[in-house]
């Protein structure tokens, strides 16, 4: 009999702007969204707590605009306003198929999200709500990938669980250019370092070493992936403190 308990109690979820794509190149695809909402629902049907970072690249990345004219800072903003916008779609994904969700928005958007209050979302968690991070840190310069790894730290998430499309892990090389890249199942934060190997940016992993939290790289849009990864199955490039 397959085991069905899970290794990890409470995750944070990291998807990229680009996971809402599905096969189109701007925008979000609702019925991938929708399929991102069904993988999030068969964890929940676990047990497991579930936070949520997405990153807005789908509509824009703040660095790009900047590079157009754009004052850096107030790019910035206009990334995070991109988060919100995901956030909201997976929001409704998820309560369509039956999953009760929270969106807390580092900027102050009352009308379509709560604040984010570390004690209400660890408050929200434990009353098995998914509760989805939105506009990253709430500050110009910062990434999402520092988002997911300062909120992971804040409520003492188990694991980034950091979704790739069509990815299935760390490669020395991207596969989808070099078919002979070869892939790691397993790294130390040191070892990403010295390779270079952009898992995350590295304010990031460095909050993530500090504060110990694993890293889990995975193929989100390889059907019941999620699951297995939760379950602790072999799927991916597990990162690691040593």
């Amino acid at each position: 009999m397959r085991e069905t308990r899970p290794a990890y109690k409470r995750v944070l979820l990291k998807l990229s702007g680009e996971a809402l794509l599905g096969d189109r190149t701007f925008g979000i695809d609702p019925a991938y969204v929708r399929y991102i909402a069904e993988e999030i629902r068969s964890i929940q049907g676990l047990g497991v707590e579930i936070a949520v970072v997405i990153g807005g690249g789908n509509f824009l990345r703040g660095a790009a605009v900047a590079e157009q004219g754009i004052e850096e800072a107030t790019a910035h903003y206009m990334g995070m306003l991109a988060m919100v916008i995901n956030a909201l779609a997976l929001q409704s994904q998820l309560e369509s198929v039956g999953v009760p969700t929270r969106v807390q928005s580092a900027l102050r958007i009352e009308e379509v999200a709560e604040p984010y209050i570390r004690r209400r979302a660890i408050h929200h968690l434990e009353k098995g709500l998914v509760v989805i991070f939105a506009a990253g840190t709430g500050n110009p310069f910062f990434t999402s990938d520092t988002a997911a790894a300062l909120r992971a730290a804040e409520i003492d998430a188990d694991v980034i669980l950091m979704a790739k499309n069509k990815v299935d892990g760390v490669y020395d090389a991207d596969p989808r250019v070099v078919p002979n890249a070869r892939k790691y199942t397993d790294l130390t934060f040191q070892e990403m370092l010295e390779k270079k190997l952009m898992v995350m940016d590295q304010t990031a992993a460095a909050l993530a070493a500090e504060r110990d939290i694993e890293i889990l790289v995975f193929d989100v849009s390889s059907a019941g992936s999620l699951r297995r990864a939760v379950l602790g199955e072999k799927v991916g490039t597990l990162v690691h403190v040593g």
